[in-house]
């Protein structure tokens, strides 16, 4: 059995600002810290439930080099670092049998969330529309963010999200999207830098439990997976974002001011497309 564990930041336990999941900022070492933990506890949870399993674990914050190495569980294998294919699901592939989704954060202009956002800020929203039939039209025409995005990618290799933890937020956006999937909720939102949670000890034990569970039930949930051509829809903050954007081969801009737009053949070019709009905004003018 293979296990892929995409780890974000800010959807962990106790952590509740940016101080906290930004490298240049004071609080990053004890963010680092707690991501390690709980990243930890779901490795433990996954083992419980299949000792043999292959492990792997997906930094998927930022820098993708936030999870500490030597403080990680030696029994699985660690992909960090970027830029890389499949970005926070590096590692992923048609053998895998599960995804587990810890510290997950719900989707720019969602809330209250704790950081909310879309991947690095730049995207404001990705709207999706399968335009030719297909089985699973759950994300069509909607908004989505991190989690649909990447459960989504999985779907598209034939796995399954069988675990997403983060705030309430972000656990009430994976149960529309996966329904059967095991959501732990660590914290309540309060706004974008305020939540009530839980102590990091009790988040991690539950979190070994129910990684432990979702595993045990993988083959009863389905993967997200939309099928058929995709005519995609994203919002940029940036024009010169925008201005990149287009020249793309295959990208438009349309009649709203910040919104660029394409059709992908299929899942797994949409979602590289807009990994790519998402690069672009690092860009700068010069």
């Amino acid at each position: 059995m293979k296990a892929l564990i995409s780890v974000d930041m800010e959807g962990i336990s106790g952590i509740v600002h940016s101080s906290e999941t930004n490298p240049e900022r004071y609080d990053y070492q004890r963010g680092r810290e707690l991501m390690t933990a709980e990243a930890n506890a779901v490795i433990a949870g996954v083992l419980d439930a299949e000792p043999t399993a292959d492990v792997l674990v997906a930094d998927a914050h930022g820098t993708f080099r936030n999870l500490l190495p030597e403080q990680l569980d030696r029994r699985a294998r660690l992909v960090r670092g970027k830029p890389r294919a499949l970005n926070m699901l590096a590692g992923l592939d048609e053998e895998t049998d599960a995804a587990l989704f810890v510290g997950y954060h719900v989707r720019a202009g969602e809330g209250p969330g704790v950081l909310a956002h879309t991947m690095n800020g730049e995207i404001l929203d990705v709207r999706m529309t399968v335009n030719a039939p297909s089985e699973d039209v759950r994300t069509a025409g909607r908004s989505l963010g991190e989690i649909g995005l990447n459960a989504a990618m999985a779907g598209h290799l034939g796995v399954p999200v069988v675990l997403l933890s983060g705030d309430d937020a972000a656990c009430a956006e994976a149960a529309e999207l996966i329904p059967e999937a095991v959501t732990v909720p660590v914290k309540e939102a309060l706004g974008m830098a305020a939540a009530v949670t839980l102590h990091p000890e009790e988040a991690r034990d539950r979190l070994r439990r129910a990684a432990a569970d979702a595993v045990s039930r993988r083959t009863e949930i389905p993967p997200l997976a939309l099928t058929g051509p995709l005519d995609v829809e994203v919002d940029l903050a940036s024009p010169h974002t925008i201005d990149l954007a287009t020249l793309v081969p295959g990208v438009s801009r349309t009649a709203g001011a910040r919104t660029v737009a394409f059709t992908a053949p299929d899942y797994g070019t949409a979602y590289r497309l807009i990994l790519l709009l998402a690069q672009l905004a690092t860009i700068r003018p010069a």
